[in-house]
C-alpha cells in the first residue's frame, strides 16, 4: 500500500507533519480529516523515492533481475491474478531497492487508471523500449501474459549472449593487464639495479641488452609523460569513437578485423532476427519492429542497413531483397528470411536464425578463447624471458671473466 508524507494542522492550530498507508491521496486526505488534521500539503512517498532512486539507477538494475521480474509477473497474470495484485506479490519479491521502488509506484500508477506500458515508460534506464512496445501490444491484444513470458525468454537469451561475450573478453584483458604489470616492474625496478652492475664493471654488452636497458631507462626517466600521454590517448578514443562520424568509422573497421569482426557480426545478426521475431510475436507492426531493432544491434553499419531496408518495406519491398542489397548480413539469413516471407513463417524462421548464430558463436567463443589462453602465455613467456635473458647473459660473462 502507498505510504503518503503530509503537512497539516491540527485543531490546536499547529503545525504537523508524519506519514499515513492509504490507497490514494484522496482516501488519505479523508482519513486525515477525521482525525481532525486539516491537510496543506501531501506527496506519494513511495513515487518520490522511485523518482530519485531511478535517476541515479543507471546500470544499477541488472538484465536478470529485468528478467526474472518478468517471468514472475507473465506466471501469475497467467494464473488469473488482476494486474495490480499480481505487481504487488512482485514487488513484495524484489531484493533490489530500486526495483522495488519502481515497481511499486509502477502499481500505484495503475491502480490509479494508468495503462502498463505508460508506466513503465516513466523507467527507460530499468525497462527497454523493445519491453515497453512489447507491453503495449500486449495490453492492446488482451495477450499481456503470454507477451510478457516470450519478453522473459528474449531478456534472459540476450543476458546469456551478453554474458558469454563478457566472459571471453575478461580473460585477454586481465592476462594483458598482468603482462604489462609484470614488464612494468622488471623495466622500472629489477633493470636499474642491473644497468649499475654493468656500468662498474665496464664491459663491452650485447645489443639486446641495451635494448632492454635503453628501455628502461624511458620507462624510468619518462614514466609521468607517458602515463599522461596513455590517458590522454585513451580519452582521445573514446571521445572519437563516441563521436557519430569516428562511432560509425570504429564499427566498420570492427566488422573488418580478423575473427573479431565474423564474430561482432554474427552477434549483431543474432540480435536483430531474435528481437525482430519476438516483436512481431507480440503483434508489433513490421515498420515499428524495424525502427525498434535498427538501435539494439549494437553496430551503426547495420543499423544503418536496416534503416534503409524499412524505408524500401514502407514502399512494398519485402524484407529479404534489401537486407541482402545492403551486403551486411549472411547468405543464410537472407535466404531464410526469404523463405519466412514466402511460407508466413516469418517470426519462426527469425528465431531459427537466432538459435543457429547463437550456438555459433558459442562454438566461436569457446574457440578463440582456447586459443587465446596459450597463445598469451606463451607471448608472456617470450617477453619475459626475453627480458630476463638480456640481462642473465651479460651476468653469466662476468662471472666467467671473474674466474678466469
Amino acid at each position: 500500500m502507498p505510504v503518503f508524507e503530509y503537512k497539516g494542522l491540527n485543531k490546536a492550530g499547529k503545525n504537523v507533519r508524519g506519514t499515513i498507508d492509504s490507497d490514494n491521496a484522496r482516501n488519505a486526505r479523508a482519513k486525515l480529516k477525521k482525525d481532525g488534521i486539516f491537510v496543506t500539503d501531501i506527496k506519494d512517498k513511495t513515487r518520490t523515492e522511485a523518482k530519485h532512486n531511478t535517476g541515479r539507477a543507471t546500470g544499477s538494475v541488472a538484465i536478470n533481475e529485468v528478467a526474472n521480474l518478468t517471468r514472475q509477473l507473465a506466471t501469475l497474470l497467467k494464473a488469473g491474478i488482476p494486474l495490480v495484485d499480481s505487481l504487488i506479490a512482485v514487488a513484495d519479491q524484489m531484493e533490489n531497492p530500486i526495483l522495488k521502488v519502481a515497481v511499486s509506484d509502477i502499481k500505484n500508477q495503475v491502480n490509479e487508471g494508468s495503462t502498463l506500458h505508460k508506466a513503465l515508460a516513466k523507467y527507460p534506464n530499468i525497462f527497454s523500449h523493445i519491453f515497453i512496445t512489447m507491453c503495449e501490444a500486449g495490453e492492446a491484444t488482451g495477450t499481456l501474459d503470454t507477451i510478457l513470458i516470450r519478453l522473459a525468454e528474449f531478456t534472459e537469451a540476450q543476458n546469456a549472449l551478453v554474458s558469454k561475450v563478457r566472459a571471453a573478453v575478461l580473460y585477454p584483458i586481465i592476462m594483458t593487464v598482468f603482462l604489462v604489470a609484470m614488464l612494468g616492474v622488471i623495466f622500472i625496478f629489477v633493470v636499474p639495479k642491473m644497468t649499475s652492475i654493468f656500468e662498474s664493471a665496464e664491459m663491452e654488452l650485447p645489443w639486446y641488452t641495451k635494448l632492454v636497458i635503453g628501455t628502461s631507462g624511458i620507462f624510468v626517466d619518462y614514466w609521468l609523460p607517458l602515463l599522461i600521454a596513455g590517458v590522454f590517448a585513451y580519452f582521445m578514443f573514446r571521445s572519437w569513437k563516441n563521436s557519430p562520424s569516428g562511432s560509425k568509422q570504429w564499427d566498420q573497421i570492427v566488422l573488418k578485423l580478423p575473427l573479431v569482426g565474423r564474430l561482432a557480426r554474427m552477434i549483431a545478426v543474432s540480435r536483430f532476427t531474435r528481437t525482430l521475431s519476438t516483436l512481431l510475436m507480440g503483434g508489433v507492426a513490421m515498420l515499428q519492429a524495424m525502427d525498434i531493432v535498427k538501435n539494439v544491434v549494437g553496430n551503426s553499419v547495420l543499423a544503418k542497413a536496416i534503416e534503409e531496408a524499412r524505408d524500401n518495406i514502407r514502399e512494398g519491398e519485402s524484407i529479404a531483397a534489401p537486407l541482402k542489397k545492403s551486403g551486411q548480413f549472411f547468405p543464410i539469413v537472407i535466404h531464410m528470411i526469404a523463405i519466412g516471407e514466402k511460407t508466413g513463417e516469418l517470426e519462426g524462421m527469425l528465431t531459427q536464425v537466432s538459435n543457429s548464430f547463437d550456438f555459433q558463436v558459442d562454438t566461436e567463443i569457446e574457440g578463440l578463447t582456447s586459443a587465446l589462453g596459450p597463445l598469451l602465455i606463451v607471448l608472456m613467456g617470450v617477453l619475459i624471458g626475453g627480458v630476463v635473458f638480456s640481462i642473465m647473459v651479460p651476468i653469466f660473462e662476468m662471472s666467467n671473466l671473474g674466474g678466469s
